[in-house]
């Protein structure tokens, strides 16, 4: 897997593409969240459009950053999953849990 990463102002932007298979990348990008937040980020954009195929422990990292954000009175968006990971996260009932947007757009207007 591959991720860029933005901080602008409160929001941490990532963009995940590839396989998107935890134990590689997933402490990481952990850290690289746990670094936003000690500097006053509270929202996470998560751009996984570009992630082919999800494992389980990828679903962990998910859940991860998500209990962080929420930890610190702010959540997680994914954005725009792909139709498999879309399928996978209502497969396990986990859209319930994520706010999902399709657009950048969308989810910045569910943030304000």
């Amino acid at each position: 897997m591959k991720y860029t990463k933005e901080i602008q102002g409160h929001i941490l932007r990532l963009q995940f593409s590839g396989d998107l298979i935890g134990e590689n990348n997933g402490p990481e990008v952990v850290e690289l969240a746990n670094d936003a937040i000690s500097q006053g980020v509270t929202q996470c954009l998560l751009d996984i459009s570009d992630v082919r195929y999800i494992n389980s422990s990828g679903i962990g990292v998910l859940i991860t950053l998500l209990t962080k954000f929420r930890n610190k009175n702010g959540d997680l968006y994914i954005i725009n999953p792909s139709e498999h990971v879309n399928k996978l996260l209502i497969m396990t009932k986990l859209q319930a849990i994520f706010n999902i947007a399709q657009s950048e757009e969308e989810a910045l207007q569910k943030i304000n």
